[in-house]
């Protein structure tokens, strides 16, 4: 039988924790495995969109909520998230690197939404964070100091003194001036902080131009011989502990190759600043694991750890992850109405929806690629192993006054009506986060699934949201 049927029954949650510590397994009922997670190649391909989310006779469910019922009930266009999809995805990590017992800190600007912060922290993750309002989030997260990082080219002084003030665990530097900021701002508040240094290794991700970050002309790390002597000098920052290095290469980064030639050049970087008397603790890997968007076969993060696991052992070095885009990115799907059909010069046909770019920009910033297929009618052949019979080629379009405003270009679609709801897939990661009211626009509501229940984790915006504050 396979996990991908329509009649695909609902999932139970449980709470027990497995052999190797790790919390979060989720059992479903009749399927082969016994429980979902099973490494099949079939699953290797399709990530948590089959049985987290999983079309039947009725259309496209989110565990055991009715993906529709949830559009009817709260409108459109909402983000509809799978607690059981988060959950897994990190589950994933941890046991990926279990043998290097990392500190697994979850990039929070992929998505930021309260609820899903807590839900990691009480499954042992750690968080990664780029500003002071995301410091605030993740505390009033109820997330561990002691199990935050912070990066980010421009910290400011007060970012600075709220960080050493909360006491994180760890800055990741990225100039010496800021190197210098951190030590002058720690010694006015009498304290002793933690410094990684964030390298430039000049290393290529193989990525988009727009999130690649370790390559000599971008504006993030510090150049490795600058890194060096600035560890050889450390003595000349009384107030920090300047103990690890950073390597945070791009994302999303679909080999392990950008890892592997990375991590050679730290087989030569580390003992060098070590020989200096200096002591190197941590090596944060930073993030960048990939996802399937296309339904395609992608690596897992099983396969990154083959390369940065024993590395980091032969380095003696704790290690430090930073995943975002794995975790959450499969996790979500953006529904949305189609309000109009229209066809154009040529007959080229336009599917202008509810949703726009202001609530998931990826398309229009990064020209990134997102499934899209109707909630209802036959499955998709991307995900379920619907037919691909009786397609039809379209713009999916939104409303604002941008001609960038497209989630996709000839995309074959079946046919549609106007009042049909359309799911974007893998819209959990840099989606709300990235949100913004432009053209006047309501961002959208988020919702949870859990099992069977579902609950509202951000309301959706009112006119009254878009002038609080203003005068």
């Amino acid at each position: 039988m396979s996990i991908l049927r329509a009649d695909l029954p609902r999932w139970r949650h449980s709470k027990r924790i497995d052999s190797d510590g790790t919390p979060g397994s989720y059992e479903v009922a009749d399927t082969p495995e016994g429980r979902f997670g099973g490494e099949s190649s079939e699953y290797r391909r399709l990530g948590p969109v089959n049985g987290f989310f999983a079309h039947r006779s009725d259309g496209l469910w989110c565990e055991g909520v009715r993906v529709a019922d949830l559009a009817s009930a709260h409108g459109t266009p909402v983000y509809i998230y799978s607690q059981g999809a988060l959950e897994w995805r990190l589950n994933r990590i941890q046991k990926a690197f279990a043998g290097l017992q990392p500190l697994v800190c979850y990039s929070i600007k992929a998505n930021g939404n309260l609820s899903l912060l807590r839900i990691l922290a009480e499954h042992g993750s750690g968080f990664d964070i780029v500003s002071g309002g995301e410091l605030y989030r993740v505390l009033k997260a109820g997330a561990d100091p002691d199990k935050v990082v912070y990066a980010g080219v421009g910290k400011s002084a007060k970012e600075i003194r709220e960080a050493i003030q909360a006491g994180i665990f760890q800055f990741n530097v990225e100039s010496p001036s800021e190197l210098k900021a951190i030590d002058r701002l720690a010694g006015e508040l009498g304290a002793r902080v933690r410094v990684a240094l964030r390298l430039n290794p000049d290393v290529d991700a193989r990525t988009h131009a727009k999130t690649t970050t370790a390559k000599k002309e971008t504006k993030f790390g510090i150049p490795l011989d600058e890194a060096h002597d600035l560890f050889a000098g450390r003595g000349s920052f009384p107030n920090v502990d300047l103990n690890g290095v950073h390597l945070h290469l791009g994302s999303p980064i679909y080999t392990v190759e950008p890892y592997r030639v990375a991590l050679a050049k730290m087989a030569d970087f580390i003992p060098r600043v070590r020989q200096t008397g200096a002591v190197v603790e941590t090596l944060n890997m930073g993030g960048g694991y990939c996802i399937s968007y296309d339904g395609r076969e992608v690596i897992t993060p099983f396969d990154y750890a083959d390369v940065i696991v024993p590395a980091v052992r032969e380095l003696n070095c704790r290690l430090i992850l930073e995943p975002g885009r794995y975790i959450v990115g499969n996790a979500a799907i953006l529904v949305a109405r189609v309000l109009y059909l229209k066809e154009g010069w040529a007959g080229r046909r336009f599917v202008i929806c509810d949703a726009a770019m202001n609530d998931l920009l990826r398309p229009a910033l990064y020209e990134a690629y997102h499934h899209i297929w109707p909630l209802e009618g036959p499955p998709s052949p991307v995900f379920f192993q619907g037919s691909g019979n009786h397609l039809k080629k379209v713009d999916v379009v939104g409303p604002i006054c941008e001609s960038s405003d497209v989630f996709a270009r000839d995309r074959e679609l079946p046919s549609l009506e106007e009042g049909d709801l359309l799911a974007v897939f893998s819209a959990g990661a840099y989606g709300l986060s990235m949100s913004s009211n432009y053209n006047g626009r309501l961002r959208p509501p988020e919702v949870l699934v859990a099992g069977d229940e579902s609950r509202v984790i951000r309301k959706r915006e009112t006119y009254q949201d878009l002038v609080r504050g203003e005068v």
